[in-house]
């Protein structure tokens, strides 16, 4: 067992319209680089590459096994996509990265985050423990994956999307991943 607190500080940019909230990055040998959603077999940017850009390797630094960080960072920015986990300290029951084996024990202060987004009307959880921390927090009837539920929280009317894993071990395509999150691009340009 392994406790460890959360390793980034939120990436919460002012104009930001949509916070996406997982729960706890992988243990840090598994990243390609620092920022969220690092470890290179997840298909989190390879999907954003899909919907945005048409192309899976998008984001993908040619010829090498790693994200490219300041272009995430520039498109997250010129998006307004915040990031962060619902998870601040966890103990690692495993040295691995699945949710399964994580034991929350300082969730994350939603509220706090949203403050600092005061634009933001869409959370977006991309796995069962981030959906199942949140809804603690929401008191929000949980949707189902891929769809949204809407009510007050945090001063606020929120759209909470409860969104599949995009771990490659959550078993569904990566085309089908994307078709579901493409919904939220349709949405926040509403």
């Amino acid at each position: 067992m392994t406790l460890e607190s959360h390793p980034l500080q939120p990436f919460l940019p002012p104009n930001g319209h949509i916070l996406f909230l997982g729960s706890f990055p992988p243990p840090r040998e598994r990243w390609s680089m620092e920022f969220f959603y690092p470890n290179w077999i997840n298909d989190f940017w390879r999907m954003m590459g899909l919907i945005h850009f048409a192309d899976a390797h998008h984001f993908v630094v040619p010829g090498e096994k790693r994200f490219d960080r300041e272009r995430i960072v520039e498109f997250c920015l010129s998006q307004g996509l915040g990031f962060y986990d619902t998870a601040k300290r966890v103990c690692r029951l495993k040295d691995n990265a699945s949710d399964d084996h994580l034991e929350i024990m300082e969730p994350t202060d939603i509220g706090a985050l949203l403050s600092q987004m005061p634009q933001c009307k869409d959370i977006v959880t991309t796995g069962g423990k981030a959906s199942e921390e949140l809804q603690r927090q929401l008191h929000m009837p949980m949707p189902a994956i891929g769809e949204c539920s809407e009510g007050e929280a945090f001063g606020r009317t929120l759209r909470w999307w409860r969104m599949p894993s995009t771990s490659r071990a959550y078993p569904l395509k990566l085309e089908k991943k994307a078709e579901l999150y493409a919904r939220l691009k349709d949405f926040a340009n509403q």
